[in-house]
């Protein structure tokens, strides 16, 4: 039986509504919920305050503290994120068992995909950092140094959060002047040799940094990149992890079909030697092999014939002529 909702629409304005949720060629930027447990502590609010701001405008703020656990039950999230339209939360909670607790979630078709649990061990927010800060807006250009992040399921889906939440869809090109303004830098160790695989104890933490981008004359048309760090700088312990359900994730994962005009225009595979000019129209190019014209046969053709008496005949005009002269 199938976990997700299929809903038929009763009208056409909410057939319209259920479109805009289908899958798009290019996703609008996420939403993403900043909410509190009913314990928590100085650091998580500080680091939930900052991540918060790195997140803005795609961003809502919870004040007040709720009685909410994502492990144990997620009808809270599911509620929140059904009212709000959003699809990403970050959770702070505080216990002695799971000191400074940050959940990460994912929702999909209004209800939960996966989740993430990151113990904050080591942070110095923005406003220690005597440097300037970037613009409300603008996307970080993302960073990620080690080897797990490509090949460790956990630091798989770290790397995939944090590009979820920061990130969004990927751009082929980026203005050099103003249209990079902070760096996020994603750290995490090699694994000890004393590493068990069944228990994944003992992993590397993952050091969060970001800085902000100057950029400096070097005498050529590249400009130099300087670094500063602008915070904050936050050293996460990786702790629990809920996997996606593989049915949900399939279909979390599909892609929309594409309209002929839209391939054919550049929107899906490209098609070799097609292109669509300025003007609309579709140009091709075919590839032959050089064609000997001296082989090509050209009597049958009526207009090409030559008769011998009209031949003969233009060659003795041609030597009177020559005599006269």
């Amino acid at each position: 039986m199938s976990m997700l909702r299929t809903i038929k629409p009763k009208n056409a304005r909410v057939k319209r509504a259920l479109k805009e949720r289908e899958p798009q060629v290019v996703e609008n930027e996420k939403t993403a919920i900043f909410v509190r447990g009913q314990s928590t502590s100085d650091i998580v609010r500080n680091v939930m305050k900052d991540l918060y701001a790195l997140k803005q405008p795609h961003a809502i703020n919870f004040s007040r503290k709720n009685d909410i656990h994502p492990f144990e039950d997620t009808a809270s999230l599911e509620f929140f994120s059904n009212k709000n339209d959003a699809s990403l939360f970050v959770t702070g909670l505080h216990s002695k068992k799971r000191p400074h607790n940050l959940v990460f979630t994912r929702m999909f078709d209004g209800r939960v995909l996966d989740m993430l649990e990151l113990g904050v061990e080591g942070f110095k927010g923005m406003g220690d950092f005597d440097s300037p800060k970037s613009s409300v807006g603008i996307r970080p250009l993302m960073v990620f140094h080690s080897d797990l992040f490509d090949t460790h399921p956990k630091y798989q889906l770290i790397k995939s959060f944090l590009l979820d939440f920061y990130n969004g869809h990927a751009l082929s090109e980026i203005p050099l002047i103003g249209g990079i303004e902070h760096v996020i830098s994603i750290t995490a160790g090699p694994l000890p040799s004393d590493h068990d695989e069944n228990t994944d104890k003992n992993l590397p933490k993952v050091h969060f940094r970001v800085y902000t981008v100057k950029l400096l004359a070097s005498g050529s048309k590249v400009p130099k990149l300087q670094l500063t760090e602008m915070g904050p700088s936050i050293d996460f312990a990786v702790r629990r992890v809920q996997d996606a359900d593989e049915e949900m994730l399939k279909m979390a994962l599909k892609r929309p079909k594409i309209a002929k005009s839209d391939v054919e225009s550049g929107l899906g595979k490209k098609k070799k030697n097609i292109e669509t000019d300025s003007m609309g129209d579709k140009v091709g190019k075919l590839h032959l092999e050089r064609q000997d014209l001296s082989k090509m046969q050209g009597r049958k053709m009526k207009g090409l014939k030559i008769r011998k008496e009209r031949s003969s005949a233009v060659g003795a005009e041609e030597m009177q002529v020559d005599d006269e002269e």
